[in-house]
């Protein structure tokens, strides 16, 4: 019975291991199908996640290169006329100060009074100097008179020496006494001359012809010598007959300008008077601050009519015409080294081109040098724009 229990036993047992076998294959099969389906998500997540690295990369190193628009320089026409704004300055314009210390006493001028040189203007009461005067000349007298009482004691002994009745020792003093009176007296009259010279300045005259513009002072204010403290400054007298003007001429103006050319002077207060004069001077070099001639123009004033101080347009008349660039205001950089222009060049990139600037128009900018007019200006460059750095052109921008 055992035999055939057993065989029964395993019988029963075959097929359950076979199915047992059958399940694990299964597993396994679902297990490495599980796998692959979780190596291909995670191979499509890290594909795309790449392919974000990338296009983010991409797309930062398109924001990193700046956009600019571009403009060319307008090419003004030429200018046949130059007008610049001036103010009228006298002539000859001079304070006048006093040269010694007291009260004034009187003035005999006021404001807009025409003098002639050496015409009185103050009288300056000095007692004090009046006094030092008579002191000195006091003293001159004395040193006169001890100069002759020393001039006869030295005689005496001269003639006692020849006698032999003093000696060369005293004979010598007595000498040296003499000579030391003259020496007192020339100290004495040269003290004398320079207080009576002091006191020459308690009258005050006009140094020149001219208008007083200024007076400064009146009867008893108390008066210094030199031009030290508060209100030392008596008066002002300025020669208004020619007038003078300074202009500062652009440097590309600059060489039509010379001694010989004539100006025309308007000055908005008298309509339609016009005023002739003449270019006399220039300071022959161009102010590297401001890129300009400092130029000088005399204009007859006879009349008097152009005043000091005021407002004048100048009006030359140009013989040589000179081309003119202008571009947008906001196209100029403004660097420690001077102002610059970015201009883009082959390739795109930037190059800051020094300039220039003449004439602000407010929404245009007058380019003398340094730009031409095939040049492609960047428009509102950032501050941090480099030479040498690679832009992109804005579409829409004009090209040469």
């Amino acid at each position: 019975m055992e035999p055939q229990v057993l065989e029964v036993e395993r019988q029963e047992q075959e097929p359950n291991q076979e199915r047992h076998q059958q399940t694990r294959r299964k597993g396994l099969v679902l297990a490495l199908v599980l796998a692959l389906v979780f190596m291909v998500i995670a191979g499509a997540g890290i594909a795309l996640r790449l392919a974000e690295q990338r296009a983010l990369a991409k797309e930062t190193e398109r924001i990193a290169v700046p956009t600019v628009e571009l403009v060319h320089p307008t090419v003004e026409p030429p200018q046949s006329e130059l007008m610049l704004p001036s103010t009228l300055q006298a002539f000859i314009e001079s304070p006048i100060f006093a040269r010694t210390n007291g009260y004034l006493g009187h003035w005999y001028r006021d404001i807009g009074a025409k003098v002639k040189k050496g015409d009185l203007l103050a009288d300056i009461e000095t007692p004090e100097v009046d006094q030092e005067l008579m002191q000195a000349r006091a003293a001159r007298d004395q040193a006169q008179a001890q100069l002759e009482l020393a001039k006869v004691s030295a005689k005496r002994w001269e003639n006692l020496r020849r006698m032999d009745a003093v000696t060369q020792q005293e004979t010598d003093e007595r000498s040296s006494s003499f000579t030391q009176g003259e020496a007192n007296l020339n100290a004495a009259i040269a003290n004398v001359r320079r207080l009576e010279q002091l006191e020459s300045f308690k009258h005050v005259y006009a140094p020149f012809s001219g208008v007083l513009t200024i007076r400064n002072t009146d009867i008893g204010a108390l008066v210094n010598a030199g031009n030290g403290g508060p209100n030392q400054q008596l008066f002002v007298l300025a020669q208004i007959d020619p007038i003078r003007i300074f202009v500062n001429v652009p440097e590309a103006d600059s060489p039509s300008i010379h001694p010989g050319v004539r100006a025309d002077i308007e000055v908005s207060e008298l309509h339609g008077l016009h005023f002739t004069g003449s270019v006399v001077r220039t300071a022959r070099a161009i102010d590297p601050a401001t890129r300009t001639l400092n130029t000088e123009i005399d204009v007859p004033n006879s009349n008097g009519q152009l005043l000091p101080g005021s407002y004048a347009q100048v009006h030359f008349a140009l013989r040589e015409q000179v081309r003119r660039l202008t571009v947008p205001a906001n196209a100029v950089l403004f660097r420690a080294e001077g102002p610059r222009v970015a201009v883009v060049g082959p390739g795109n990139k930037v190059r800051l081109k020094p300039v220039s600037i003449g004439t602000d128009f407010g929404i245009t900018t007058e380019i003398v040098s340094g730009l031409e007019p095939s040049d492609r200006v960047v428009l509102s460059p950032s501050d941090s724009l480099e030479d040498g750095e690679t832009v992109e052109v804005a579409p829409g921008s004009r090209q040469p």
